[in-house]
């Protein structure tokens, strides 16, 4: 295989990630983002934890989604992931995910 192939098909399943992206993000309320790894999910719970002069996060979801191109099942009942770093949680609000009626792309 090529460099120009190995290229091509990384695109392509950057490209397949970013779609099922789309197609999934309706379906979950929160987004979460580590320092490794980007998640939808539907229930979340992050807890500072601190032990022997360093600081933790302990993240808890749950029906998550996981932002991986490599991943072949993309979809987790329970996922708990331990980070040193800062972790992002955001909830989605579901006005954002609208798309505009045909013609109508006031907001």
């Amino acid at each position: 295989m090529s460099a120009e192939d190995l290229e091509k098909y990384e695109t392509e399943m950057e490209l397949q990630l970013y779609r099922e992206y789309r197609d999934v993000v309706g379906l979950f309320s929160h987004v979460v983002e580590t320092e490794r790894r980007f998640y939808l999910a539907n229930d979340v719970d992050v807890q500072v934890r601190t032990g022997n002069g360093e600081t933790w996060f302990e993240v808890t979801m749950e029906d998550a989604w996981v932002w991986d191109v490599y991943r072949p099942a993309r979809f987790v009942k329970n996922v708990r992931v331990i980070t040193f770093k800062d972790v992002n949680v955001e909830e989605i609000a579901k006005n954002e995910l609208e798309i505009p009626k045909e013609g109508d792309f006031s907001g």
